[in-house]
C-alpha cells in the first residue's frame, strides 16, 4: 500500500468505504463519498486491486485491498462461492492493515461505510473501536423482503399457488408470482447468492447507521414497516450532483467505469433526433440475454416507429442478427457502452428500455425518463411492479411461456411509453409521474431535504463525538 501524505486535513472526520467490486455497487458508493467530502470528511474509497485502477473521483481518496484475485477479480475465481470466502478472508486482514496505516499516520479512521453484501467489514471495524455503518444497494422493498426471511417471518420457497395468488407483505402491494425476486422461488438455483442476501442482516443489529440508496418520498411506507427490523436512514437517490442538487462542482459522472465510455459518438447522434423521439436501451453490466430474446428485441426496435439507441457490450455483439446494424442505421444506434446519465439527461430520450436494476431504476426516476421494463432476475422483477404499478411512471414488458419479450410486445410497449402527436392518455401520465418523480428526487438530495439531513446529522456525529469515543450512533 502507498504511504498516506499529509493533505492539509488532520483533524478532520475520516471514512472508509468499501463496495462489493461491481459497477453497480461501487457506484452509489462512491457517490456516497463525494457528498462525504462534499461536507469535509476525508472520504476513502477501498476496493479491489482489479477494480481499484478504474476509479478516479476528485476529493475522493482509492486504496486498495484484496479479494485473492488481484489481477482480473472475479473471473479468476470461477464460482461465486469461492470469491465471496476469498474476499472475506483477505479483505478482512488487508482492511485490518490499511486502518492500521491511517492510525499510524495520523489520519485515523472514524468509521467504515460497508456494502451490506459485505458484513465481515463490519467485524473488522468493531476489531479497531472504530464505527461501522451499512450501506444498501437494493431498494426498501427488495432489502425488507430478505429482512423478514432473515427474521423468520417468512419460509423460502415462495411459491404462490396460482397466478391469481399474490403475496401480501408489510407496506408493500401484492406482489405476483412474476413480482418476487427470481431465486426465492427457486432457492437452489443461485445458492452463494441467496446466502450473500441473507447474510447483510447476519450482524446488523450491532452497526451504528443502516443507510439505504433510497429517499423517503420513494418508499418511506416500505421501510417504516420494518424499521425495528431494518432501521434505515434514507440518503439517496446516489446519482451525480449535477442531475440533481447541483451543489458538487463538474459532478457529472460516477468516477468509475470498467468499460470506455463512447459518449461523443451517442451525444453526436442524438443531436440530429427530434426531442423525446429516441428509446435509449441498456441491460446494465450484468444481464446477458438470450439469443432468441437479443433477436426480438432488434425487429422489435427495427419495426417499432421509434428511434433508438442500444447498448450492447461487446460480448453480446455476435448475437444480433445478421445484417441487423446495416439495416437499421437511419433510426438507429449500436454501441458497446456510453455515459448512461447524459444519455437519459438529454432532450431527444424519450423513454428507457431498462432490466430495472435498481441503479438504473433510480437513474430513470431523478431524470424523469418514463420506462419499458424488461427485468430478467433477482430483484429486478420487483423494481419493475413498482416501476409500473405503484409510482407509475412506465410499463413492464410481458414474457411468453419461454420466458422471451416477443417483438410485438416491445412495440405496443414503446407506443404505450414514448410521446406521439397529442400522446395517449397513459403516456401523458406516465410523463406526469416521471417529472414529479424526478422533482421528488431533487428535493430529497437539495439543502434541507429528508436526504441531505440523514447526510448532514451522519457528518456532524463524526465531526462532533469520533475522536471522543465510540457510541451507537442510531
Amino acid at each position: 500500500m502507498e504511504e498516506i501524505k499529509n493533505d492539509g486535513r488532520r483533524g478532520h472526520a475520516h471514512v472508509v468505504l468499501i463496495p462489493y467490486p461491481g459497477q453497480g455497487h461501487i457506484n452509489p458508493l462512491l457517490q456516497f463519498a463525494k457528498h462525504l467530502a462534499f461536507r469535509g470528511v476525508k472520504a476513502t474509497l477501498a476496493t479491489t486491486h482489479y477494480t481499484a485502477r478504474s476509479i478516479c473521483a476528485p476529493n475522493v481518496g482509492v486504496e486498495p485491498i484484496s479479494d485473492g484475485f488481484d489481477e482480473s477479480g472475479f473471473a479468476q475465481a470461477g464460482s461465486e462461492d469461492v470469491y465471496l470466502n476469498s474476499f472475506k478472508s483477505n479483505g478482512s486482514r488487508t482492511l485490518s492493515q490499511l486502518i492500521t496505516k491511517y492510525k499510524s499516520s495520523g489520519f485515523p479512521v472514524d468509521c467504515v461505510v460497508y456494502d451490506s453484501f459485505l458484513p465481515w467489514a463490519l467485524d473488522v471495524a468493531r476489531e479497531h473501536g472504530i464505527y461501522g455503518a451499512s450501506f444498501f444497494t437494493n431498494s426498501a422493498a427488495v432489502s425488507s423482503i430478505f429482512c423478514l426471511l432473515h427474521s423468520g417471518q417468512l419460509s423460502l420457497p415462495l411459491k404462490l399457488d396460482d397466478d391469481e395468488s399474490s403475496l401480501q407483505l408489510p407496506g408493500l402491494p401484492p406482489l405476483k408470482s412474476r413480482d418476487i425476486p427470481s431465486f426465492l422461488q427457486a432457492p437452489g438455483s443461485y445458492p452463494a447468492y441467496l446466502a450473500m442476501k441473507l447474510s447483510q442482516f447476519s450482524n446488523l443489529e450491532q452497526a451504528d447507521w443502516v443507510f439505504g440508496n433510497t429517499f423517503e418520498a420513494l418508499e418511506w411506507e416500505v421501510a417504516r414497516t420494518v424499521s425495528e427490523l431494518w432501521p434505515v436512514k434514507m440518503i439517496g437517490p446516489m446519482v451525480p450532483s449535477a442531475y440533481l442538487d447541483g451543489r458538487i462542482e463538474d459532478d457529472r459522472g460516477y468516477g468509475a467505469s470498467l468499460w470506455k465510455p463512447l459518449g461523443d459518438e451517442c451525444m453526436e447522434w442524438l443531436e440530429e433526433k427530434p426531442c423525446q423521439s429516441v428509446a435509449y436501451v441498456s441491460f446494465g453490466s450484468m444481464v446477458s440475454l438470450s439469443a432468441e430474446q437479443m433477436e426480438e428485441m432488434a425487429w422489435g426496435l427495427k419495426d417499432s416507429d421509434v428511434n433508438f439507441i442500444w447498448v450492447v457490450r461487446g460480448s453480446e455483439l455476435d448475437k444480433l442478427p445478421n445484417g441487423f446494424i446495416e439495416s437499421t442505421r437511419e433510426k438507429g444506434l449500436i454501441v458497446t457502452w456510453c455515459n448512461q446519465l447524459e444519455m437519459l439527461a438529454h432532450r431527444a430520450i424519450g423513454c428507457f428500455v431498462t432490466h430495472c436494476g435498481w441503479n438504473s431504476t433510480l437513474e430513470g426516476l431523478s431524470l424523469g425518463v418514463p420506462m419499458v421494463g424488461v427485468p430478467k432476475w433477482a430483484d429486478q422483477l420487483t423494481d419493475a411492479k413498482f416501476i409500473e404499478g405503484v409510482w407509475r411512471v412506465g410499463v413492464r414488458a410481458k414474457e411468453d411461456e419461454k420466458g422471451i419479450v416477443r417483438r410485438e410486445e416491445l412495440i405496443a410497449c414503446l407506443k404505450q411509453v414514448i410521446l406521439k402527436s397529442g400522446g395517449s392518455s397513459d403516456e401523458m401520465v406516465m410523463r406526469r409521474n416521471a417529472r414529479e418523480w424526478r422533482g421528488l428526487a431533487k428535493e430529497a438530495m437539495s439543502e434541507g431535504g429528508s436526504s441531505d439531513k440523514s447526510i448532514a446529522q451522519f457528518v456532524e456525529h463524526l465531526k462532533s463525538r469520533g475522536r471522543n469515543g465510540y457510541s451507537n450512533g442510531n
